[in-house]
């Protein structure tokens, strides 16, 4: 299996996709995680990519019944998926147009529920990359608050960090016409009504997500990676992330972030980017015990004897926040 770039999954190559109809691939779910656009950070979180594989089959099956159709194709136990495949685009070779078809849209989708500490949304209305009414709101939000309606975004993901665009450059950039790209926004309502009244149901908040989709050669839209799971959504029990975000901030809280974005800007080579600080130990079995006891009430499944969300949310705030 070949590592994804910037991702926590590796991937395997089934069956190619060509330009006449979709391959097969599997993605294996590490234990890897991902912060500031960095790539891969330096420690592992055993028993990871286990339960955040089980949160993505159990979402694909819970969208199928609820009519979205997304590239699953089925469960290779214990940290794998096998999943409808399409071809990367070549966006140097013009602008995409629906007739090509069978491709990833080069695209992310980003849904809003609320605007915890962390949200992206405070830092560039604070910067002055945003306004309000950029995302149809009225005043700058308070922290925390929660939105009327789900606010929608659009990023690119094929830069070294995705940019924000407007909607009618994400239309542009996914070569999608007008009835698919309002086809693919409804779908991603659907998806976060579905993904948050289930987070509901088990105590947590549904903060935000972002989904991505592939285009088949048939030009249906297919929901793609792994919506749901918190590689891919910001969950929320009593207040506190069920994720990597409590990773994140720790790193910018001492002071030992990784400036990806200047970097970037100012040229320096990967090779010669500074290496992150690995966590302190007893981070790791808190965190593992956080994957695992999500997983545990979102799936239903016991397999680990993890010591729960409100135990394990606890752990997080007394050993990571403190």
């Amino acid at each position: 299996m070949m590592p994804v770039l910037h991702s926590t999954k590796n991937l395997r190559v089934v069956e190619p996709p060509t330009a006449a109809r979709e391959g097969v691939g599997v993605f294996e779910y590490t234990d890897h995680y991902t912060v500031f656009h960095y790539g891969r950070m330096p420690d592992a979180i055993p028993g990871k990519g286990e339960a955040v594989c089980r949160m993505a089959v159990a979402n694909f099956t819970m969208l199928e019944a609820a009519g979205v159709r997304t590239h699953f194709r089925r469960f290779i136990a214990p940290n794998r998926i096998e999943f409808t495949l399409a071809r990367l685009p070549d966006l140097d070779a013009g602008h995409l147009t629906v007739r090509q078809g069978n491709y990833l849209v080069p695209l992310q989708i980003l849904f809003r529920n609320e605007l915890p500490p962390g949200s992206s949304v405070h830092r560039r209305l604070a910067a002055g990359d945003l306004t309000p009414a950029d995302v149809g709101l009225r005043e700058v939000p308070a922290v925390g608050e929660k939105l009327e309606r789900p606010l929608i975004e659009y990023a690119t993901t094929r830069d070294d960090v995705n940019r924000f665009i407007a909607p009618g450059e994400a239309q542009r950039l996914a070569g999608l016409d007008d009835v698919q790209f309002l086809a693919m926004c409804e779908t991603t309502l659907k998806v976060n009504e579905v993904l948050s009244a289930h987070a509901a149901k088990i105590g947590l908040s549904h903060a935000d997500g972002k989904v991505e989709y592939l285009l088949t050669g048939d030009h249906e839209l297919l929901l793609a990676d792994s919506p749901g799971t918190p590689d891919e959504s910001r969950l929320m029990f009593n207040g506190v992330h069920c994720g990597k975000q409590v990773l994140r901030d720790w790193y910018v809280r001492s002071g030992h972030e990784i400036p990806v974005s200047r970097l970037i800007a100012e040229g320096v080579p990967r090779t010669e980017w500074p290496k992150p600080t690995p966590l302190p130990p007893a981070f790791v079995p808190v965190m593992t015990d956080l994957y695992q006891s999500l997983s545990e009430a979102w799936t239903g499944e016991q397999l680990w004897n993890a010591s729960g969300l409100e135990a394990a949310t606890r752990a997080v705030t007394e050993v990571i926040l403190s």
